[in-house]
């Protein structure tokens, strides 16, 4: 980790974390077009979508010395069709006062490590557009354009893009085994990768 960056503790989400959580993403909701949902979950709403990931997937937040929580990163399953299963998507969102510091990276790296080694073959990034700073990100990371759906959703009075950006976490062989969930590893490892 840079030394110009504050101690920050890097851990696994709870539902106790939803508030912080939902203070967070609401500005994305309200004022971006970054994800095309268009209402604030409610606080016990996210609380279930902490529950429903952690079922198999990696949560993970980012929290200062005092636990107030900076930003956080997550995954899904891309498609519930069970051909899909070996691709999943991926997201993340920080505090808009915590930009351009690093944290993002701190947050992305481990996530990326543990859905290679849980078995998925690729990352996604859907990313609702104007977005150039997380295109410049995820490229920077290893992600590549996959392709643009143009005016793919109307939100903020206009029609904006989709941009999809792919990582390859495995490589895509005949007769891959299923992805396990992530409660099936040393969960702990993935903590440690940028310490």
């Amino acid at each position: 980790m840079s030394q110009n960056i504050p101690k920050m503790h890097l851990r696994y989400a709870t539902v106790d974390d939803a508030p912080q959580i939902v203070r967070i993403y609401a500005p994305y909701v309200l004022y971006h077009p970054y994800t095309f949902e268009l209402e604030v979950p409610s606080v016990e709403e996210y609380r279930e979508r902490i529950r429903n990931t952690l079922k198999f997937f990696p949560f993970f937040v980012l929290e200062e010395e005092n636990g107030h929580i900076i930003g956080y990163s997550c995954a899904h399953y891309y498609h519930p069709r069970m051909a899909y299963q070996w691709e999943v998507e991926t997201t993340i969102y920080i505090e808009k006062d915590y930009h351009r510091k690093g944290y993002a990276s701190i947050l992305y790296k481990p996530l990326l490590a543990a859905l290679k080694e849980q078995g998925f073959m690729e990352a996604l990034a859907i990313l609702g557009c104007p977005n150039d700073p997380s295109v410049n990100f995820h490229k920077k990371l290893g992600f590549e354009l996959r392709w643009t759906m143009p005016k793919m959703g109307f939100k903020l009075g206009e029609w904006h893009d989709v941009i999809y950006l792919s990582y390859k976490l495995n490589e895509k062989v005949d007769n891959p085994k299923d992805p396990v969930a992530l409660n099936t590893l040393d969960t702990s490892k993935f903590l440690k990768i940028d310490e």
